[in-house]
């Protein structure tokens, strides 16, 4: 191969420019992994705080109500639970691990596990130490890997840092990965033409929201705020699978702010209390808040209240719709994982 323009040379070597990414000669070229950075979000504190009562001329906001959205994706997959015990004499089965004594974690898990009862779904519930070993979670896996009532497998996150968080998820099987995390299932979300076993439960969620609240995906710019795993990145590839335009925004973009204004449809999940401010969105654009924050609240029994990643104050009366936090996206993310267990378990019996 001839090279040509930078770092073209005689030695075959390929390079992107002086600072490319690409080595030159025989080097190995760096990992795509030595480029990876946490995102470290670091709220503006000189926000402008916009009141609604300012901003709003008499536009009036749809607050989304994802708690009736569940309700009825829950009363589907009842119905079906139902049908299937029936007709075969099977329930759906999805396994729960928790590792540690979180208690975020611990209510998670609880909130799952009454979900499962509420639809028929036989839940298990897998409990190890905040020290437990690598090994002993992988057999706690294997277990339930190889159990024929357990359809579904969720592993709840976070993990203690000692773990390696993606080997572990890794090692779910495919068939059992309802939260849709394995890279085999984000490579063919990604993929055009190329159809997961399980769309992620989190950006499933998300376009829920929009479509059973009759807001079009399809054409509109769409900002995803955020671009982890669980949420961010799943969920700007379904945008695109709709045939969004999509936008990413982290923790490393140059005038977020002014991106996301230019947005119809903005999803945020940074894990940071109303980040997001009346002057951040467009007059009449759609807001999907799926960040859930405790912040200190005197006036509360327990001391803390909920909240957003989304200023819903200054929000309400720019925007035309927004999910509330809490009983927003909250609710319609286990019902889908609720769904995708049952699609599993109708894989496993050949049920339709």
């Amino acid at each position: 191969m001839q090279g040509g323009g930078d770092g073209g040379g005689s030695d075959g070597g390929v390079a992107l420019g002086k600072k490319g990414f690409l080595s030159t000669g025989n080097r190995i070229p760096p990992t795509l992994h030595s480029l990876d950075l946490p995102d470290v979000w670091i709220p503006n504190t000189n926000g402008r705080f916009i009141l609604s009562s300012n901003i709003s001329n008499g536009h009036t906001t749809t607050v989304i109500d994802g708690k009736s959205i569940a309700d009825d994706i829950r009363s589907g997959i009842a119905e079906e639970v139902f049908r299937m015990k029936n007709a075969i004499g099977k329930l759906p089965g999805l396994a729960l691990i928790l590792v540690g004594k979180r208690r975020d974690s611990q209510t998670l898990v609880r909130v799952k596990t009454e979900a499962c009862n509420g639809v028929g779904i036989t839940s298990f519930v897998a409990e190890l130490p905040e020290d437990c070993t690598e090994d002993e979670i992988l057999n706690v896996i294997s277990n339930y890997n190889e159990n024929q009532s357990v359809h579904g497998i969720v592993l709840q996150l976070p993990l203690p840092p000692h773990l390696d968080e993606e080997k572990i998820l890794n090692s779910v099987s495919l068939e059992k990965d309802v939260d849709g995390f394995n890279s085999a299932t984000i490579g063919n979300l990604a993929l055009g033409g190329r159809e997961p076993l399980f769309i992620p439960c989190c950006a499933k969620a998300c376009t829920e929201l929009l479509l059973r609240s009759g807001i079009e995906i399809m054409g509109k710019r769409a900002v995803v705020i955020g671009r982890s795993m669980i949420v961010g990145l799943p969920t700007s590839l379904l945008l695109q699978r709709h045939h969004a335009t999509v936008s990413i925004v982290h923790a490393f973009t140059k005038n977020p702010e002014q991106i996301t204004s230019e947005a119809d449809i903005v999803v945020t999940d940074v894990g940071v209390p109303n980040m997001v401010r009346g002057n951040w969105l467009k007059r009449g654009a759609v807001v999907v808040d799926m960040g859930a924050n405790l912040v200190k609240d005197a006036s509360v029994k327990s001391g803390y209240r909920v909240t957003g990643d989304v200023c819903f104050e200054e929000a309400n009366g720019v925007v035309s719709a927004i999910t509330p936090v809490p009983f927003g996206a909250g609710p319609v993310i286990i019902s889908t994982l609720l769904f995708n267990t049952l699609i599993a378990a109708k894989r496993a019996y050949r049920f339709t």
